[in-house]
This record gives structure tokens, sequence and C-alpha cells, in this order.
């Protein structure tokens, strides 16, 4: 919605349709590395299998998440800022980075910043990728494109929008992406909620039925990467039911390949039903789905069994601690299974030769690292490969790569943490983190790529491996949730109008970040209201279209503004959502509430 305010317009714009050896032989192997003479800048701290070595080829570029990698060896990266980092101050300069190595040692002499800056309303994002010799990045609630001319390793124009008005806010509002040979643009548009409970993370909140969030989050949407200004909508759905599938690969057979983050909170939610501790940290497995189109991969009525090896029902909708299955059976599982909450956040596919045969068309998957195994032990902050035959996946995963935590495995104190992974043109595996902005470069120096590979490796432990030891570290969700996302929690501090009631401004705060009604404000004014190149900051007290009354306020969103001064972007009535007089009333209680 656009509501157009005096200082720079006030009226709210709602934009339609809008969010096998043990850790001993892994100690050996670094060992091995470092005294190698092949490995003579192995300064990552790294832990690889024998014959691999690493060089940190660039450091605190900003909180990098994924990254890719130009044919002529330019790296690529999409940094991010906002509350999933504490709001801290972001790198300055614009949140793209563009990293290349011209001296041959294995780390990067060249870098340059570029795209959207703070100054300009921009807030970074997760997704990168290239096509057709283009640069694809998120930026907000957008996937843009950039030119790369001849002669230059960034930009000179500007970004042309490819998708706008994608869904921001709640537990997940970031938006990775995957682009195939044909130029289908696959987005992830995560869900904004653990379990779509009425009320986000409370203990024995029933979950919504339908779940109303699936309208517009919780699966893939498919658009093509070849035309401009295309909008958010319904109807460009791919696949649903998948809670949050940050990582994408994508074999020669167009087959698209991506992971999914399990969900949060069993025990601690439903203690009646989940009564061991261990059972949150053991369920449900992370997975790897093979997607389809019009796939249902069960999100949020069903959870993957890591024990039982099943999507079994959720206990929001009726599940009794694992032994219901009812319409989960009918739902897609997935074709290979990891320990729960290790948090899978990119996947590369191996295409290249450098590597052993043995790594050769599988997937690299980088794990971000575990929060909800509290009291016992956290897991993850690693990199494993999983090898494919096909369509589906070939044995238990190997722990390709560790050590980027330090001393200590959690979210509060890991030193770096992986988020993103591609694989450069020469075949070396590159490796982002998040934490402090480092990018790791792997290559294999142990002998021909055409070998069998290394003889000694980690295996992962199994999906169902017990807990582990119990620490004292606790730890929160990663994604900055507070404990009722979106709803009354949330908006408990806000004021309220007239005629409107508090649960009213909580719903409000719902539909506005597209967690009910089938739209969404923020892709114009940002989660927090504060105003995006393409709509109106909506805290300020000076309104132009109106009095800034409550009654107005829902006027204007009903009848919608179809010139707005000042802002190129209509608002059709009711922001092009089917909302109900009551949604109308409840979202404009919270611009109210915003504004006051």
């Amino acid at each position: 919605m656009h509501f157009f305010r005096l200082r720079r317009v006030s009226v709210v714009v709602m934009l339609g349709a809008l969010c096998v050896v043990s850790a001993s032989a892994s100690a050996q192997s670094s060992s091995a590395q470092s005294a190698n003479p092949a490995c003579p800048q192995n300064d990552s701290g790294l832990k690889l299998p024998p014959g691999f070595c690493a060089t940190v080829f660039a450091d605190g570029v900003g909180h990098a998440r994924h990254l890719v990698v130009a044919p002529n060896g330019v790296v690529y990266v999409n940094t991010w800022s906002g509350r999933y980092y504490g709001n801290d101050a972001p790198h300055a300069g614009g949140f793209l980075v563009a990293l290349q190595d011209t001296t041959g040692t294995g780390k990067a002499n060249v870098n340059q910043r570029f795209g959207e800056t703070v100054q300009s309303g921009g807030a970074g994002g997760t997704g990168i990728g290239l096509y057709k010799g283009a640069l694809f990045a998120e930026i907000n609630d957008k996937i843009v494109r950039y030119a790369l001319p001849a002669g230059s390793i960034v930009p000179q124009g500007s970004a042309a929008t490819i998708v706008s008005g994608l869904p921001l806010g709640g537990d997940h509002p970031m938006h990775p992406f995957a682009i195939d040979a044909d130029g289908s643009l696959y987005i992830d548009v995560a869900t904004a909620t653990n379990a779509c409970q009425g009320q986000n993370r409370t203990p024995k909140s029933p979950g919504i039925d339908p779940c109303t969030e699936l309208q517009t989050r919780g699966g893939i949407w498919r658009y093509d990467a070849n035309k401009t200004n295309q909008t958010f909508s319904p109807a460009e759905r791919f696949a649903t039911g998948i809670r949050n599938a940050e990582g994408f690969a994508i074999d020669t057979a167009n087959r698209i390949f991506v992971t999914q983050h399990g969900r949060d909170q069993l025990h601690t939610n439903w203690p009646d039903v989940y009564k061991q501790p261990d059972e949150e940290a053991t369920q449900p497995a992370e997975e790897l789905l093979l997607l389809k189109r019009g796939g249902d991969y069960g999100w949020p009525e069903c959870y993957y069994d890591a024990v039982q090896k099943k999507l079994v029902l959720a206990p929001e909708y009726g599940g009794d601690g694992g032994k219901k299955v009812g319409p989960c059976a009918a739902k897609g599982a997935p074709i290979a299974a990891f320990p729960a909450h290790w948090a899978p956040n990119a996947m590369a596919r191996y295409d290249k030769q450098q590597f052993p045969a043995r790594y050769h068309d599988g997937v690299f998957i980088a794990f971000h690292g575990s929060w909800n195994r509290a009291p016992y032990s956290q897991g993850g902050y690693n990199v494993v490969f999983q090898a494919l035959t096909g369509d589906h996946a070939s044995g238990q995963c190997e722990v390709f790569a560790d050590g980027f935590a330090g001393a200590v495995k959690s979210p509060d104190q890991a030193a770096h943490r992986p988020s993103g992974l591609a694989v450069g043109p020469d075949g070396s595996l590159y490796v982002s983190d998040d934490v402090r902005g480092r990018i790791y470069r792997i290559v294999y120096r142990g002998g021909s790529g055409s070998g069998s590979g290394a003889a000694q490796f980690v295996a992962c432990p199994t999906a169902s491996a017990p807990a582990g030891n119990i620490t004292v570290a606790d730890a929160k969700p990663p994604e900055g949730t507070h404990p009722d996302a979106g709803t009354a929690a949330a908006t408990a501090s806000l004021p309220v109008p007239n005629g409107a009631t508090k649960e009213m401004v909580a719903l409000g705060d719902r539909i506005y970040h597209g967690q009910v009604g089938g739209a969404t404000c923020t892709g114009c004014h940002g989660a927090a209201g504060t105003g995006t190149a393409l709509g109106p900051n909506l805290t300020d007290t000076q309104w132009l279209w109106s009095d800034g009354s409550y009654g107005a306020i829902a006027k204007t969103i009903t009848a919608g503004v179809l010139e707005p001064k000042q802002y190129r972007e209509p608002m059709p009535p009711m922001g092009g959502a089917e909302l109900t007089p009551d949604q109308v009333s409840a979202v404009a209680a919270y611009v109210w509430a915003l504004s006051h």
C-alpha cells in the first residue's frame, strides 16, 4: 500500500499479490596440509580431506551470504544487514562485492563494491546468480539484473528490475534463487513463521488451518529471467510446503534440487507430546528435496522424522509426537536427510574436473549451524558433500570442510559460519562466511582430478544420531524472531485508534507483513514501515491524501491510489488483494499505529 504523506507523500500503498575416519583423521588431515609444501598459504584454519588446501580469498567484506563466480574468475558476493546481524552498521559502499585475484596467489587483490547502499534504501540480500553474462541479485523485495560491460568487473549503469514485491518480514525474509539454462528463475519465498501457529513460536498455540500464509510464503516461485518488471503473485507459485529453501542446485538434466530448513521447537512448544529435551535437538531432520512442479513438501502440517524415515503429522495440526501420519502420506519426502537444525544455507553442484572423481556430479552443502539443539551441543557449522546418482542421493554424506566456527560451535560464539557456496571455472570451491565476511577458496593439490579421491573422509552423523553432550550454552533463533512474531507481542506497545482494538492492530501487522490476506506492504514500505524508493515512510505524522484518521486510511486502502504523487507505482484497490472489510480495518489500524 502507498500512504502518501506531506513530507514524502502519505497514502498507504499495498502492492497486490503481495515474502570413514574419526575426528583424529581430520586433525591429521589438517596437519598434513599445513606441512604440505603444495599448500604454502593454507591459512584458513579449516579441516579438509587429504590433498585439499584452503586460503582466505578475502576477509571483512560484510555479512557475506550467497556468491557466484564468473567465467573470468571474478567472485561476486551479496551481503546483508539488518536485525539478523544485530542491526550493526553495514559495510560502507554497495551491498554487492566484486573480488578478483590477478596475482595467482589464491587471494583477492581487487575488491570493488557496487549496487544499492544504505543511503539509497538498500539492506542487502542473499540471492545472487549469473545468466547470459549479466549479474542477478536480490535487494530488499526485488531481484534485479546488472549488465557487466566488457573491460569492467562491476556494472556501469543502474539495475533493471526482474521481479518486485517479494514478501519481506517474519522469520525468513531472504530470497535465494537459481536460474536454469532456459532462463527460468526459481525463487525461494520462505515462511514468515516457524509452523504457521496462531501465535508464532508460542507454547501450545495451534496451527492456522488452512495455513493462509501459504498463499504468499512457504514455497518456490518461478519467473522468467529474460523479462523485466514482473510482479510477485500467488499465481507464479511453482511448489509449496517448503519452510525455507536456501540452497539450490541444477544438474545437466535440468533437475532442480533444494535444501529445506526443518522446523524448530518441538519440545519447547509441545512438552506434553515431546517429553524429552533431546527430541528437540534431534528432530526434525534437515532435508534435500527434488523439486517438482506442483509438488507439496508438507510444511506446516508435516515434518520429516529422521528415526522413522518418513513424514509425520506436526503437533500444531493434531500430531501426537510422531505416530500419526495423516495427510503427510501424500506429501513429497526428501531424497536425503541430515542432522536436525544444522541449517543448510547454500548448495553447489560440483561439475568440474579439479576435484577427485568421487566428488563429480554430487552437491556440496553449507550448513550455517544450529541454535535449537540446546542444552545439547550445537552442530553443523561445516560444509558437507552428498553424492547423487541421477535424481536420488547415493550413500551417506561426508563432512568435507570443518573448523569454521573455531573453538565453540554456537551462534553467538562461532568465529565464522558457512553461508554461501560456488564453484569457480577452474574447479575451485568458494565458501562465504556471514559473521565476519570471510571468503574461503578450496583447491585440490593431491594429484590428478581423475583419481579415485581421498582414501579417508569423515562421514556425517546420521540424521537419527543421538543429541550428544549437554552443554551450558543456550541460544535463540538466529532469524532474530521475537516470541510472537507478527502478532500481539510485536504490537503490544503500539497505540490503538478509536474504534479498533489491540487484536486488530496485531492482525494488521500480520497482513502488512504478508502472513494473512495474500498481500504485503513491505515491498514498498519496508519491514519496519520506514519507506523505500517505491513507497513512502509510514511512520511520519503529516498527511497529504487524507487527514490521517483511522477511517480515512481505511478508505484509501479500499479505493486505492491509481495516480500517486511523487511515487511511480500505483496502488490498486485493496492493494490488489482479496481483503475482507475486517482485514482492511485491521491493516488501517496498524498503519495508523505506526504513525502515532
